[in-house]
């Protein structure tokens, strides 16, 4: 759920970012990287979390969460070079 959530986060983002009156490509890319980044630290500390757990069930679905966020972020990137292509 929090996926979801943060991959709709990330799309509102992009939207209001191409929406204003004059978007920098730049300050599009950059505030995507940075959201990108932190995604994937929160997928870093999932996956810290599974090695750590003595459930496998549980470390199975931390592990789950971690990919899914590494891919969100991957999707954050991809969303932003695609505006920034239409920017110019």
């Amino acid at each position: 759920m929090k996926k979801i959530v943060l991959i709709a986060a990330a799309a509102g983002l992009m939207s209001v970012a191409a929406c204003s009156k004059s978007p920098e490509a730049a300050a599009v890319e950059n505030n995507a990287d940075m959201m990108a980044d932190n995604m994937e630290m929160m997928a870093d500390n999932l996956e810290d979390m599974a090695d750590n757990s003595a459930n496998a069930v549980a470390a199975e679905g931390l592990e789950n969460a971690s990919d899914n966020m590494e891919a969100a972020a991957d999707n954050v990137r991809d969303a932003a070079d695609e505006r920034v292509d239409n920017m110019r």
